[in-house]
């Protein structure tokens, strides 16, 4: 661990995330950050990959501030015990056998006479409630002076509440001892005091005893090593003995030739590359440390071996132009690095949004953090399965609430058989497909694309198979679910925290992107999916849908009228569908049927998923709802499940616009027709009642609210709405863009 005052972190953020990474620091605190609005930019360039930080900003004035720079590896939660005028301080408690809390402490120098009633005040907390303390910061006394009155009762006071000092050296170029390491049961070792010469305080360095979760086995990992010969060694194998053979026609053999196929390529490539355990690399390459920083970062270090050897003012700040320098310039590589994968992936959404998360939030990691082991993942996994239960329990089921009028659509236009794909197509199809691999896939999915020439006449033969008989192969309904929290600040210790992430198999993909070509196919040339569904269709975004819905709003505006939105928010909308609910829209609003029908039935059948954390697995359980999570066909029977709905909102002449599960309603109401939100409420009562019928559970505690201009009625529609039960917001959150009554927007 390391405690240092930078004096203004701004302009040496590189220095202080190479002296994290040089001297293997887990955790460091620091004083006099002197941040702002920016601090979290600054705190990002001087964090190292895969580490976290937290900061306390002085608030109204220049200067003060705090910062913690740690390891993701250790398990650190923020906590507050209010506010003090004589100090600032940063707590945060590090979590593992026993907790530990660290709290950073700056004392500005003019001396505040509340500061030991203070301090003692928040010293009776800490020692209450916890057992192991580490009190770190500048606290701006000499305490290497024992004749000072104040020193002697700042030491009185930390020998009332059984707590040692243990800096004993001059921490400050001025050869006084500001900067202190305070403990109460904890065993901890001084180790070096340095001048870094990046400030007139100095480095301390300092270990101290604490059970963490071992992080060994998360390291230890279970690899396969494809060499340059790989590809030519597999595909001899795979062409020398036929995975299997061809001339299957019963139900059975769609299953039986997926299992042969997954066991005779999973036995070629355990010869070519045999699965080894391996310790994970904890190197990190940083691609913006060029040759150019390198000679840099060398020049800093001889103008500090220099200005060590002379203690000489003018080789000290010859050292503080040479570290601007090289922070600089690292900084301007770094944007450059950012940059070029910014234009390059300009058209990749994808890519764009991943670049700017690694930018916003590096290091930090929200991979499960509990303890891992079989039983960790065994209460995962139940409560997974439990929570979507409890959802379904607590909905007021309405089995007499009838769908609208169906489409006539429905009944002309069938779909009673699947296309037999050829060769071309799956070349087409596992090309376009993303090379993600499932823990269930025979063979990692870069590999598989390399070999595919020897395996395509099997895959296709698996694929027409399914598709001929109408059965999904059972042995691909399985998901490898993977536990990810939700937000970065969650409290990783809390299941509630955490949402399940599904893979499923590389072969599954590739068979329902074959059929989900022809349902898009079908569905697109009669016009059934709903108009005003964005979510997972072609030319069709959160942009488009946010432009749409914004575009009349302004409309309503330009015509004197208010407007009020409304964003009905669903919980675990994917999970919860009823199946036999999804095959009856299949059937009767999309015209599905014959072994087109059997194939979907087939495939929501039977439907299983295990937790995986590490190198442990939970039991597996059965999904009895839902469609599934990961998959391609997932997200369209998800949009013609909803499909009744967007009906029954115009039905109440109520505009709308949906993205997957977000469905924002919106009215326009005339200064003389304040009457017409009879409409929207009486839409709402019909959309509560449809979605209890088909087991969706509407959150109105999260539903949002916002009446949208100023023409004398907006008083009144708010307290008609407050009347009705539904809460006004000033502002709401739409499809990540918060939007005010006034129509101006941040992100």
């Amino acid at each position: 661990m390391a405690l240092l005052n930078i004096r203004a972190l701004t302009n040496k953020t590189f220095f202080i995330n190479d002296i994290i990474s040089e001297k293997k620091i887990d955790f460091i605190a620091l004083s006099e950050t002197w941040l702002s609005s920016d601090g979290a930019a600054v705190l990002i360039e001087s964090a190292p990959p895969d580490y976290s930080f937290t900061r306390a900003d002085r608030q109204g004035k220049r200067g003060g501030g705090l910062a913690n720079i740690y390891s993701s590896r250790l398990k650190c939660k923020n906590i507050s015990f209010g506010k003090f005028k004589s100090f600032e301080y940063l707590a945060i408690v590090i979590q593992g056998d026993s907790h530990v809390l660290v709290l950073s402490v700056y004392r500005p120098p003019k001396f505040n006479a509340s500061f030991f009633e203070e301090f003692s005040d928040l010293m009776s907390i800490l020692i209450t409630n916890y057992d192991a303390l580490l009190i770190v910061g500048d606290f701006n006394f000499h305490v290497d002076n024992q004749c000072d009155q104040k020193v002697k009762e700042f030491m009185n006071l930390l020998d009332s509440f059984d707590l040692r000092q243990l800096v004993n050296q001059p921490t400050h170029k001025a050869g006084h001892t500001l900067d202190l390491v305070i403990t109460k049961g904890l065993k901890v070792d001084i180790k070096q005091v340095i001048d870094t010469g990046l400030s007139d305080h100095f480095l301390l360095l300092f270990n101290i005893e604490i059970m963490i979760e071992n992080t060994h086995e998360k390291h230890i990992v279970k690899k396969r090593f494809f060499d340059s010969s790989a590809t030519l060694k597999l595909t001899n194998i795979l062409t020398n003995q036929s995975v299997y053979s061809a001339n299957y026609n019963s139900e059975e053999n769609v299953n039986s030739k997926v299992e042969r196929f997954n066991t005779k390529v999973r036995a070629a490539v355990d010869i070519v590359a045999p699965e080894k355990t391996v310790k994970k690399s904890s190197s990190i390459v940083i691609p913006w440390k060029t040759q150019r920083v390198s000679d840099l970062k060398r020049t800093c270090r001889r103008a500090e071996r220099k200005w060590r050897k002379t203690k000489l003012t003018i080789d000290y700040e010859i050292l503080k132009v040479k570290i601007t320098e090289y922070n600089n310039t690292v900084r301007l590589e770094r944007r450059c690095y950012f940059s070029k994968i910014i234009n390059n992936n300009a058209s990749n959404p994808r890519v764009l949004f991943s670049t700017i998360d690694h930018l916003l939030n590096p290091g930090n990691s929200k991979e499960c953090l509990l303890s891992t082991s079989s039983k960790t993942c065994e209460a995962i996994a139940v409560f997974f399965n439990q929570k979507i239960n409890d959802i379904r329990n607590n909905i007021v089921y309405l089995p007499n609430t009838k769908d609208p009028p169906k489409p006539q659509y429905s009944i002309i236009n069938k779909l009673e058989s699947f296309t037999r794909i050829d060769l071309p197509d799956l070349h087409k199809i596992i090309s376009q497909m993303k090379p993600s691999t499932c823990a269930l896939d025979p063979i990692p999915t870069n590999f598989f694309k390399e070999v595919s020439g020897v395996l395509i006449d099997n895959v296709l033969d698996i694929v027409n198979s399914s598709l001929d008989t109408g059965v999904f192969p059972d042995c691909l309904k399985t998901a490898v679910v993977k536990p990810l929290l939700k937000k970065n600040n969650l409290d990783p210790s809390s299941l509630e925290n955490y949402r399940p992430i599904s893979n499923l198999p590389f072969l599954s993909k590739i068979l329902e992107k074959a059929v989900i070509m022809q349902l898009n196919e079908h569905l697109n040339k009669h016009a059934i999916l709903d108009k005003f569904q964005s979510g997972f269709r072609t030319n069709h975004s959160t942009e488009t849908a946010l432009v749409k819905v914004v575009n009349d709003l302004r409309v309503n505006a330009d015509r004197g009228h208010l407007s009020v939105l409304i964003l009905l928010d669903l919980s675990a909308a994917f999970d919860t569908i009823d199946h036999n609910i999804l095959k009856n829209r299949l059937s009767q609003w999309v015209g599905l049927s014959g072994s087109v029908l059997n194939w979907f039935e087939s495939y929501l059948a039977g439907r299983k998923f295990f937790v995986s954390c590490g190198n442990y697995n939970s039991k597996t359980h059965d999904i009895l709802y839902g469609v599934p999570q990961g998959s391609i066909l997932g997200p369209l029977l998800f949009s013609i499940y909803m499909l009744p709905l967007g009906q029954i909102i115009s039905g109440h002449n109520v505009s709308y616009h949906s993205y997957a599960d977000d469905t924002q309603l919106y009215l326009s109401i005339a200064p003389d027709d304040p009457k017409s939100l009879d409409s929207l409420t009486q839409c709402l009562t019909c959309i509560s009642e449809w979605m209890n019928s088909n087991f969706l559970k509407l959150n109105k505690e999260k539903t949002e609210i916002l009446v949208i201009g100023n023409n004398g009625y907006n008083e009144a529609i708010r307290n008609k709405l407050d009347a009705l039960g539904l809460k006004v917001k000033s502002e709401v959150k739409s499809l990540g863009v918060t939007v005010d009554c006034n129509l101006n927007f941040k992100s």
